[in-house]
């Protein structure tokens, strides 16, 4: 199954960070799972992502614009982005939640999937996906409150509600999954990491079936 993970870690090369262990956990049980298969790693922080601007992707979409040489790398840094992620039947999503949402970065690199006539269309009854040939996302999430106590917090969870929106309901995926290593800033290490794996497990047999 061709897996792309997306890190959207910005401080990636600390090992220490949650978000970074549950990519680790992810990768530990997709090697033992297929062995003979190799996962794509895109790191964010690490790749140059166009960006909604005057003189990047809102230049590149501008009907028969001519591009500098500059932004002609830009446009084909976007079409290779938009490419590689339909090319891969099973999306990972590897981020910390930074103030209730997505890193900016992950948004950016959204901007370059998120094309009409590409992953959606427009219609008379509204936006239709066009993704739906067994497509899944499974999030991997690392936050320093818990967001799963039917509190204050629940509702804040921006970063799940607005990526399973776009993933399922714009994009056509089949399913959005997730898995957390919530409480980081509150609770024992070990004991996040333990929830963590007992999330990871119940989801991850699921999103390859």
């Amino acid at each position: 199954m061709q897996t792309l993970i997306i890190n959207a870690q910005p401080d990636l090369t600390n090992k220490a960070h949650f978000s970074t262990k549950l990519q680790e956990m992810f990768l530990t049980k997709f090697a033992a799972q297929f062995p003979e298969s190799t996962a794509t790693i895109l790191n964010l922080y690490d790749t140059q992502i166009p960006r909604i601007e005057a003189a990047q992707l809102l230049k590149v979409w501008e009907q028969g614009a001519t591009l500098s040489s500059e932004e002609a790398v830009l446009a084909q840094t976007s079409t290779a982005l938009l490419a590689q992620f339909k090319a891969h039947h099973r999306i990972v999503i590897v981020s910390p939640l930074h103030n209730f949402n997505v890193t900016s970065r992950l948004k950016d690199y959204l901007d370059n999937i998120l094309i009409a006539r590409e992953t959606f269309k427009y219609t008379d009854d509204g936006s239709v996906g066009l993704m739906t040939d067994d497509y899944k996302v499974l999030l991997l999430q690392a936050s320093g409150s818990i967001y799963t106590n039917d509190d204050r917090y629940t509702s804040l969870e921006f970063s799940r509600f607005y990526l399973q929106k776009m993933f399922e309901e714009i994009i056509g995926f089949d399913q959005f999954y997730i898995a957390r290593a919530q409480g980081t800033a509150t609770l024992p290490v070990k004991q996040v990491l333990a929830s963590a794996a007992a999330d990871l497990d119940s989801v991850f047999t699921q999103f390859y079936a």
